[in-house]
């Protein structure tokens, strides 16, 4: 697919300015406050591209997808389709690359399934490397959300594999040291984020992928963070899985997408069964479809799907490389701001070191719960708790932080107002 070339100057705050007018919600008022929306590392807001592109369908293409013959069946089809070879595109990956889920948490899922069912015998001679036993380890690492965890610890549990991770460092860093031990010979998987939700780190790839190649080991990279905030080629990044969600990428709610190499997909028994995946069905038995309609059971997100697509094609028409470039040049200024509060404490990477354009943190007296309140309050919506990582936060020795996480409509004079609040937050509450 013909994807269009995106301009190449740098965004500027006057044009975040027009790229915030294709946002309706970000001209809502909170609390008697204009909005300044903070928490696009939980969920992106939407254009109105994404938000017609999904009415469109339920005005004009409404029917069930790979099923009807009709006219209205194959426009609804096309549309959906057309989508993902657009999704796809957008990551680098191939059409059939592409499985639709509802997020990145289900991606995930499926693969951690996929291998438990191969472990029961399930899937054909192709389906043995899949295969987990005790004896085996899978890898995580100790910044992982709780979606690319638990699933892993349920497999292990389920296999009798033994779950190891690489641990961080006092600064949340990576110990790539520990790293090069802990995936060995007895390695069989390697799951990672590509950027931590939490302390905004970009993790080296290559060298992980590079260490689970030389033992065997299958990777997965949980890539929430990365794909709407940086250019992604997964075929270059060399994963052999790969998971992300729509709503954290102007998309809509209850839609996301495993990435998997081909011959991976076709080999790995399916997750849910039923119905559109299948080729044939007897009393006894069924033949599975290749993928990923085998993974695809049951009517799918078809107009979250087709939203999904307009949300990619407005990320590429913005250009990729200006939002990462935007982002890193607003976690810049959200560090150094931080910094320079007195009894703020600021997670992950330093001033000057690349990071996506999140912020997690501290304060020094003040639980981060009435952190948000204070700055809901004055119309800032950011995120507080553990963020879906707890055991990063108890290895860092906190329970929780106020995160602040930017997105290509988030200006400098937000940052800074929001940063002259955060500034407030100790005073306010007493605290010296």
């Amino acid at each position: 697919m013909s994807i269009p070339s995106a301009p190449h100057h740098p965004l500027t705050d006057t044009e975040v300015r027009r790229i915030r007018n294709d946002f309706p919600i970000l001209s809502t008022q909170v609390n008697s406050q204009q909005l300044i929306y903070l928490d696009s590392g939980a969920t992106s807001q939407n254009p109105l591209t994404v938000l017609e592109a999904e009415q469109e369908f339920y005005e004009q293409r409404n029917a069930a997808v790979h099923r009807g013959a009709h006219t209205l069946a194959v426009d609804a089809t096309d549309a959906y389709e057309a989508a993902r070879e657009t999704v796809a595109a957008f990551v680098g990956a191939s059409v059939e690359e592409i499985v639709w889920t509802s997020n990145a948490t289900e991606a995930l899922n499926l693969v951690a399934y996929a291998f438990s069912n191969a472990s029961v015998g399930r899937g054909g001679p192709d389906a043995q490397r899949f295969i987990l036993r005790p004896g085996d380890d899978i890898v995580v690492t100790e910044m992982e959300h709780h979606a690319n965890l638990i699933p892993w610890q349920e497999l292990a549990a389920r296999t009798g594999a033994t779950l190891r991770f690489i641990p961080v460092d006092d600064d949340g860093a990576l110990r790539l040291d520990d790293a090069a031990t802990i995936i060995g010979p007895a390695t069989a998987l390697v799951a990672f984020t590509h950027a931590s939700n939490v302390l905004g780190t970009i993790n080296p790839v290559a060298e992980l992928v590079a260490l689970a190649r030389e033992h065997g080991a299958l990777t997965v990279l949980d890539a929430c963070q990365s794909v709407p905030h940086l250019p992604v080629d997964v075929h270059a990044l060399g994963v052999d899985f790969m998971a992300f969600s729509g709503h954290k990428m102007l998309g809509p709610t209850g839609i996301g997408a495993l990435y998997g190499r081909s011959e991976l997909l076709n080999a790995m028994p399916p997750f849910l069964t039923g119905g559109s995946m299948i080729t044939t069905v007897t009393m006894e038995r069924a033949e599975y479809l290749p993928a990923p309609a085998r993974f695809e059971a049951g009517t799918q997100r078809i107009s979250q799907a087709i939203a999904l697509g307009a949300a990619a094609n407005y990320l590429t028409e913005t250009g990729m490389q200006r939002v990462q470039e935007w982002e890193e040049h607003l976690g810049q200024q959200l560090v150094e701001g931080l910094n320079e509060l007195p009894g703020i404490r600021v997670l992950g990477p330093g001033a000057g070191v690349n990071r996506i354009g999140l912020a997690a943190f501290d304060v020094d007296g003040v639980h981060a719960h009435d952190v948000g309140q204070f700055l809901d309050h004055q119309g800032i919506a950011v995120r507080v708790g553990h963020h879906c990582a707890q055991p990063l936060h108890r290895r860092l020795g906190l329970t929780a932080t106020t995160r602040a996480s930017t997105y290509l409509y988030n200006t400098t004079d937000e940052v800074a107002a929001f940063l002259a609040a955060v500034a407030g937050v100790r005073p306010f509450f007493g605290v010296k």
